[in-house]
C-alpha cells in the first residue's frame, strides 16, 4: 500500500470514529455557562480546518501542515476527539527525515503550488534532502521549528489513556520523539555547550522578531524577482515582514537547501568566519521547549515501562543539566530575562523578546530566576496584569515595537498559553488566571485570531487560526491545570541550592504527571 492509499485510509477511519464520537471532551469543561459558545465555536473552527489526517493553521493563508502548529492543535483537539489528537501528530512525525529533523511543513500536494510561498518546487526536499534522509514519498521543507511535540503527546495520551494504550501511541511514537530530540541535541549543538541553535528565523517560530535584526543584517536580501510573495495578497503589507526581510529569509534558505541541508558543528559553525550559514542563534525558548518536551519524554518513558524506565532517568538527568545550560548561557541577570546569543559575534542579543519569558516553563528554574522572570512580564517592558492586555511579542518600550508588525509587537497565543502556564507552574496563580481570561475575551472578540494587538485586544492576521481555537479549548477545559493533566504539587521553582546540587534529582519532577 503506497503513502498515499495508507493516508487515505487512516484518515476515513479516523474520521469515521472521530465523527461518531465527537464532540466527546476528555473531562467536563470548567463552570462557565457563558463560555459555552465560545467552546463551540472554537470546535467548529478546527472541524473546518481538518484535512482528514491533520490539521492547516489556516484555510487561505498557511494551506500546509506546520509543525509546531500540529503540536499546539493537537493539545485543544484532545478535548473533542483524543483520535484525531494522536492522528495529528502520527502524520507529522510520519514525515519525518532520516536524520530526526521534523520539518516544519509537510505539504499537501492537493494545494497548486502557488498557494503557498516557499512551496515544494523551492524546498527540493526530496531531491536536496536526500543526504539527510527526506522521505521520498511526501514533500516537506528543509527547516524545523521549536520541539514541542512530545509534550503534545504526553497530554493526548493523558486525554484517553485507554486508547492510547489500545492503540500503542506512546510506543509508535517514542522513537520517533527520541530521533527529533537527539538530531536538535547533536547535529544543532552549534555553541559546542549542549544547546541548540537555530539556522533561521522561521525554525525558531516568531519569524519577524526585533531579535533577529542584528543576525539578519549580514544576510545579503534575495532578488525580488526570484520569488512571489503569497502572503501579501491574505494581509495587510503593513502588517507582515518587510521585503527585504522576506529577502533575507529566502536567502537564507536557499543557501540551506543548496548545502543539502547539512548542518555543521564545532569549531566551522561558529565565528565569523564560519562556513555554513550567516545565521546561527541559540533562542531561549526552542530550548525551553525542548527541556520541556525531555521531562515529557521521561514520563512517555516511565508509562512504557520494561526497559524504557532507564531511558526516563536518561530524560530527566538531561532536562535538568540543560536548563543549568540554559542558565548559565542565556540568563540576564541586568535585565531579568533570558536573550538570545548570536554564535556569529558570540553576544547576547539585547532585545527584549517575548522568547525571554519562555523559560517559565521549567520546572527545575532556579526560583529567583522565576520570580524574576515575573517581575520582568509584569514590569514595563512586557505590561502583564497593567498596561497591555496580553503578553506582547516584543518589548513595549523599545524603538522597534509595532503593536500589529508579526512578531514585531503584536500578542500571539500560543506564547501567551506559555507564559500562563509557566505563571502557574511557578505559583502566580491570580496572574495566570487573569491571563487566561484576557485569552478568552480575545479569542472571542477577535474570531480566533492569528494574533492581536496587544493593548486592544483587537484581531490580527488569519481569522479561524488553528492554534488559537485549539488552545481557547484548552483552556476552557484544562485552563487551570499545569502542563501536565493529573500533575498534583505541581513545583514553583527549585531553590538556588537545590538547583546545584544534583542529588535532588527527582525534586523538579515532583507532580509532573505522574499518576
Amino acid at each position: 500500500m503506497d503513502r498515499s492509499t495508507t493516508t487515505q485510509h487512516l484518515a476515513h477511519r479516523a474520521t469515521r470514529r472521530a465523527t461518531a464520537t465527537s464532540p466527546s471532551p476528555s473531562r467536563e469543561p470548567l463552570s462557565e455557562p457563558s463560555r459555552e459558545p465560545l467552546r463551540e465555536r472554537a470546535a467548529e473552527v478546527l472541524w473546518a480546518n481538518w484535512t482528514g489526517a491533520s490539521t492547516v493553521p489556516s484555510r487561505a493563508l498557511y494551506p500546509h501542515q506546520w509543525s509546531w502548529d500540529s503540536a499546539f492543535i493537537a493539545i485543544g483537539l484532545r478535548h473533542l476527539s483524543p483520535l484525531r489528537a494522536q492522528l495529528e501528530l502520527e502524520t507529522l512525525l510520519a514525515a519525518q527525515w532520516g536524520d530526526g529533523r521534523v520539518p516544519h511543513i509537510v505539504f499537501n500536494d492537493a494545494v497548486p503550488l502557488g498557494a503557498y510561498f516557499p512551496s515544494p518546487d523551492f524546498w527540493r526536499s526530496t531531491t536536496a534532502g536526500r543526504a539527510a534522509g527526506a522521505p521520498a514519498d511526501v514533500q516537506t521543507s528543509g527547516i524545523v521549528q521549536p520541539p514541542v511535540h512530545a509534550l503534545a503527546a504526553w497530554l493526548v495520551h493523558r486525554a484517553d489513556p485507554g486508547l492510547s494504550r489500545a492503540r500503542a501511541f506512546l510506543a509508535r511514537l517514542r522513537p520517533r520523539l527520541a530521533a527529533w530530540h537527539r538530531y536538535l541535541l547533536e547535529s544543532r549543538d552549534a555553541g559546542g555547550a549542549g544547546l541548540a541553535a537555530v539556522l533561521h528565523p522561521w525554525e525558531q517560530g516568531m519569524d519577524n522578531s526585533p531579535c533577529w535584526d542584528g543576525p539578519l543584517s549580514r544576510v545579503d536580501p534575495a532578488e525580488p524577482g526570484a520569488y512571489r510573495r503569497a502572503d501579501l495578497a491574505h494581509g495587510a503589507p503593513e502588517d507582515r515582514p518587510t521585503d527585504a526581510d522576506y529577502g533575507r529569509y529566502v536567502r537564507l534558505a536557499a543557501d540551506y537547501r543548496d548545502r543539502g541541508y547539512a548542518d555543521v558543528t564545532g569549531p566551522d559553525a561558529t565565528g565569523p568566519g564560519a562556513a555554513a550559514g550567516a545565521f546561527r542563534v541559540e533562542d531561549p525558548a526552542f530550548n525551553a521547549l525542548l527541556i520541556a518536551s525531555e521531562h515529557a519524554l521521561a514520563l512517555i518513558e516511565a508509562e512504557l515501562g520494561g526497559r524504557a524506565a532507564a531511558r526516563s532517568y536518561e530524560h530527566r538527568a538531561r532536562a535538568r543539566t540543560l536548563t543549568r545550560t540554559l542558565v548559565a548561557r542565556l540568563w540576564d541577570p541586568g535585565r531579568e530575562l533570558f536573550l538570545c546569543r548570536d554564535l556569529r559575534s558570540g553576544e547576547l542579543i539585547g532585545e527584549r523578546g517575548v522568547t525571554g519569558l519562555i523559560p517559565l516553563v521549567l520546572p527545575a528554574l532556579p526560583s529567583g530566576v522565576a520570580a524574576a522572570l515575573v517581575r520582568t512580564a509584569r514590569g514595563p517592558h512586557f505590561g502583564l496584569g497593567g498596561t497591555a492586555r496580553l503578553v506582547p511579542s516584543h518589548d513595549l518600550t523599545a524603538a522597534a515595537f509595532d503593536p500589529r508588525r508579526y512578531w514585531r509587537g503584536p500578542a500571539w497565543f500560543n506564547t501567551n498559553w506559555l507564559v500562563a502556564k509557566g505563571l502557574r507552574l511557578h505559583g502566580e496563580r491570580a496572574l495566570a488566571d487573569g491571563l487566561r481570561a484576557a485569552m478568552l475575551d480575545a479569542a472571542d472578540t477577535s474570531g480566533f485570531a492569528e494574533y492581536v494587538h496587544p493593548y486592544t485586544g483587537e484581531g490580527c492576521g488569519a481569522r479561524g487560526f488553528g492554534w488559537t481555537a485549539a488552545l481557547t479549548l484548552d483552556l476552557l477545559y484544562a485552563g487551570r491545570d499545569g502542563l501536565f493533566e493529573g500533575a498534583e504539587g505541581e513545583p514553583g521553582g527549585a531553590p538556588e541550592e537545590e538547583f546545584a546540587d544534583e542529588s535532588a534529582e527527582h525534586s523538579a519532577e515532583e507532580g509532573w504527571g505522574h499518576e
